[in-house]
């Protein structure tokens, strides 16, 4: 399109939406509501998968050793280990670590129990190498397999939290996906309503231009370009909204809820809003062009 076709475009688009004033800000209105809602549910939905992400490095697997297994045959069993695609960290805990972890655990006075013990340590046996997996739903599988290894005495996993936390990811996922499509729809009824009544307004005006040559795309620019901007204003309000509301739940909580904040790792205001701006924003301007623009490929037919 030449510039004066983009410049009338763009004109005719902002004299659509003060025509439709009302229906516009319901749109507007409607746009705001839904990517509000949408941001706050990726708040809540990133920070607690971070919980659940600090929760699943915390869970481990332990891996101990048939009784007189040289340290030859450890290291052994370690290269196998770490040549699976789904271990994340894997430590050697030694005998002498084991009973020091252990002391310092259990008794009041420490190190008054390790000298009463002397030279003897009680986990003479408890060698062992400390596993934490990349995705904990692959736990049952990754055990099965230590298990099998030669050498391997037993291995101590807890299976039911693993299995616990891998269904509250599916269902979280299934739920934000569910929520999601749900809005961008409303979204673009809305738009397509707005659209569907500008374009009714002014039907016989289409009708002109169409006679005298006008092409359809021409015809349609400036629909497409009234729903772009009510797709910006719409996206542009929340993004702003959710910062300053994010940044003062993040300041309160830092000034009054210190033992929330110790137990609750919350995700930073900037790294929270480098994805989250953007996404705002592109879905917003998507949901006014391509609800503009199948609005008007099914109503220009005049």
């Amino acid at each position: 399109m030449r510039i004066s076709s983009v410049w009338y475009s763009f004109r005719q688009g902002v004299k659509n939406i003060r025509r439709n004033i009302l229906f516009s800000l319901a749109s507007i209105g409607t746009i705001i509501a839904c990517l509000f809602i949408f941001g706050l549910f990726y708040i809540v939905l990133v920070n607690f998968r971070n919980a659940l992400e600090k929760i699943e490095s915390n869970i481990s697997i332990s891996v101990f050793f048939d009784e007189g297994i040289s340290q030859q045959n450890i290291d052994l069993i370690g290269e196998q280990i770490k040549t699976r695609p789904e271990v994340n960290t894997m430590d050697f805990v030694s005998p002498e670590q084991a009973w020091l972890d252990y002391s310092n655990r259990i008794y009041d006075d420490p190190e008054a129990a390790r000298a009463a013990f002397g030279n003897d340590n009680p986990l003479a046996n408890s060698a062992s190498y400390t596993i934490t997996l990349k995705d904990v739903s692959k736990q049952a599988d990754f055990v099965q397999f230590l298990n099998e290894l030669e050498g391997v005495r037993s291995v101590a996993s807890s299976e039911y939290t693993a299995d616990t936390i891998s269904a509250i990811n599916i269902f979280v996922g299934y739920a934000s996906l569910g929520i999601i499509v749900i809005l961008l729809l409303v979204s673009i009824f809305l738009i397509n309503n707005t659209i569907t009544i500008g374009i009714t307004v002014r039907r016989e005006e289409i009708k002109i231009m169409k006679l005298i040559g006008a092409t359809n795309s021409f015809v349609r620019a400036p629909f497409i370009v009234e729903g772009v901007i009510i797709g910006i204003v719409g996206s542009v309000i929340p993004v702003i909204l959710l910062y300053f509301l994010y940044d003062s739940i993040l300041g309160y909580i830092a000034g009054r809820l210190t033992i929330l904040k110790s137990l609750f790792e919350f995700i930073p205001l900037n790294e929270m809003f480098k994805i989250l701006g953007p996404a705002i924003l592109i879905i917003g301007i998507g949901i006014g062009f391509f609800g503009s623009f199948f609005t008007t490929k099914k109503h220009l037919k005049v």
